[in-house]
């Protein structure tokens, strides 16, 4: 049956536009089953506490579980391999954040190139770290602690998570602005209790870790690492009041496979932000010294290629090494 020409057009017409119709009511529909959250740190740590926060608003305001699973291993690679190989369908996502940008540079043979092979989804938000000293050191300012360092020169034990972690970077960039001698001790597991005892006396720790030692007066809090002072410690003064330029902060977000599609994307963005302004949820992040950052997920990936370029050239003049 030979068609009429209107009628060819029309349906043409129609037959072209319905893949775009299909996208867009996937997009609706989704989530139709559970998401993954896979997590690079183990269970309980600052960066699991985040995603759980996260994931359980998602799942009440999007009706299916994020379920969170922690993959530990390499640095976060283990965990952001396992999402670079998933199917790109919205379904498994990464909890990302700073130590994906420095592994680009850490690491010589990765199977995977984190820029290119993850799309970036959002923003959740920004933290300082925190430069805390067991109390037996005799220092109660940076200035304090600098003079103490060059009169004792390789005496002081810096703590860090490992070989590579922004623990070890941050401490790495504050010996080169000021000229000091720390001994670098890496730790696989928490450095916490030789921190507390004095068998090392320095660290660059995460608020979360250490807020709850200076509050209850077990450790002393000297500066904060970024440009600005924490609203969670608004009387700790910034490294950059004493180190001009020094600036160092950790950022968390959510990444999916490359060719996740644009419509999925766009609706995990904009529901994470939501999420991310919500008083409660600010208020929860707040307590682990989080600021929510929100943004569109191409800021997020300028983000984190602007801090992929940065970490690197400090890595490189540093020459620092992962483990």
């Amino acid at each position: 049956m030979k068609l009429p020409r209107r009628t060819f057009l029309h349906l043409a017409a129609g037959a072209a536009a319905l893949p775009a119709t299909l996208r867009f009511a996937g997009a609706q529909a989704y989530p139709t089953r559970p998401v993954r959250i896979i997590v690079p740190g183990a269970a309980g740590a600052g960066t699991d506490t985040i995603a759980r926060i996260m994931g359980q608003s998602l799942s009440e305001r999007l009706g299916q579980p994020f379920v969170i699973e922690n993959r530990t291993g390499a640095g976060g690679n283990i965990a952001t391999e396992s999402v670079v190989r998933a199917t790109p369908d919205g379904y498994t996502l990464l909890l990302v954040g700073l130590s994906n940008a420095m592994n680009a540079t850490l690491y010589k043979k990765l199977n995977f190139n984190f820029i290119r092979d993850i799309a970036p989804v959002a923003s959740i938000g920004g933290t300082p770290y925190v430069m805390v000293i067991n109390p037996s050191v005799p220092a109660k300012t940076v200035p304090e602690f600098i003079a103490y360092a060059k009169a004792n020169p390789s005496k002081i034990n810096m703590a860090s998570s490992g070989s590579g972690s922004p623990s070890h970077v941050f401490g790495e960039r504050f010996k080169m602005m000021t000229g000091i001698n720390l001994v670098h001790v890496p730790y696989r597991g928490s450095y916490v209790p030789d921190l507390l005892s004095g068998q090392v006396q320095v660290v660059f720790g995460t608020i979360s870790t250490c807020i709850q030692y200076i509050r209850g007066g077990m450790l002393r809090a000297l500066a904060v690492t970024t440009a600005t002072r924490s609203d969670v410690l608004p009387e700790i003064p910034t490294l950059a009041e004493f180190v001009p330029g020094y600036e160092a902060s950790q950022w968390y977000g959510v990444g999916a496979p490359k060719d996740t599609p644009a419509e999925v994307i766009d609706k995990l963005n904009n529901e994470i932000n939501a999420v991310a302004a919500d008083p409660l949820i600010k208020a929860r992040l707040a307590g682990l010294g989080v600021d929510p950052m929100s943004m569109t997920s191409a800021a997020f990936g300028k983000l984190i290629a602007d801090e992929t370029e940065k970490w690197g050239n400090i890595i490189r003049a540093l020459d620092i090494k992962a483990e």
